[in-house]
């Protein structure tokens, strides 16, 4: 008598998926050790801002305090005028940002999707800018902001970074991966220039616009060596500058009041980063394809 095979003995063996097998020991404990590595150093930044001066200055170093306080930046609020060095920060970076943006996107557009007379040799020299360190233009940005009357200004602080090559050259490479028929579909309705980036690139565009007006917040924000080129008066400083006043006034004894300023220059930007992460990967994924 003939057996037939069952179902489970004639159905192939599946292999196991990759996402199916387990991470063996010493790869959990790698990813541990470099994810203490990284996090230890912010751990001890953050604490250190509340903690009190007991807890600062004992030896062996207290990872966890004893006691939490505020006072910290309550003292590094007096010892220099945070509030006038966010009030400039927030108005430089608001507006570079926005007017970096803004630019990036009408050069990309150009080079994208624009003939005219010698647009890749153009292209070429743009991204020729971004071997050049920044600080190789300062001395030159100085003298045309001080020809002008421009130092211990908003227009001084902004306006020699304007100009972002890298934003123009990442969003040049996402408007070559966009459909090119949605924008002869544009034209034949009848629609300018303004009014197809307006209605048609922006929305497409969303995640590497966003990516590169996150870049650019970052970079406004962080800026402390033109700031503190540009200007001379405490009124104009920024918040990276704040903190330059703090090692100035009580040199680097009050560690407390250091990290509580450190804690105002980085949690803004962190807040607005964590909240558009998710557009980053997106953003820059888009600009690695071309049509």
């Amino acid at each position: 008598m003939t057996v037939m095979p069952t179902a489970a003995a004639t159905e192939p063996t599946r292999p196991k998926s990759p996402t199916s097998r387990r991470t063996p020991w010493w790869g959990v404990l790698g990813l541990v050790v470099t994810a203490l590595i990284f996090l230890l150093p912010i751990y001890l930044f953050v604490t250190t801002a509340f903690k009190t001066n007991e807890d600062i200055n004992t030896w062996p170093m207290r990872l966890i305090p004893q006691s939490l306080t505020l006072e910290n930046f309550v003292t590094a609020w007096e010892l220099a005028p945070f509030g006038q060095f966010l009030v400039n920060s927030v108005v430089v970076a608001a507006v570079g940002t926005v007017l970096k943006v803004v630019l990036a996107v009408f050069t990309a557009y150009a080079f994208a999707f624009l003939p005219f007379p010698g647009k890749r040799w153009l292209f070429v020299f743009m991204l020729g800018a971004l071997m050049v360190p920044g600080h190789v233009t300062l001395l030159v940005n100085y003298i045309t902001v001080g020809q002008l009357n421009l130092l211990n200004t908003y227009a001084g602080l902004i306006l020699p970074g304007v100009a972002s090559a890298f934003g123009t050259f990442l969003l040049h490479q996402f408007f070559r991966s966009l459909p090119y028929e949605v924008l002869e579909a544009a034209q034949i309705d009848g629609s300018g220039h303004l009014r197809t980036i307006w209605s048609f690139i922006l929305p497409m565009s969303r995640p590497a616009i966003i990516t590169v007006g996150l870049i650019a917040l970052i970079d406004e924000w962080n800026n402390f060596v033109w700031p503190l080129i540009v200007t001379n008066s405490v009124n104009m400083r920024t918040l990276p500058i704040g903190l330059l006043y703090l090692k100035e006034n009580d040199g680097i004894n009050d560690w407390g009041a250091l990290m509580a300023g450190t804690l105002f220059v980085v949690l803004p930007v962190t807040i607005v980063f964590l909240l558009a992460q998710r557009y980053i990967v997106a953003g820059l994924a888009g600009s690695a394809l071309r049509r």
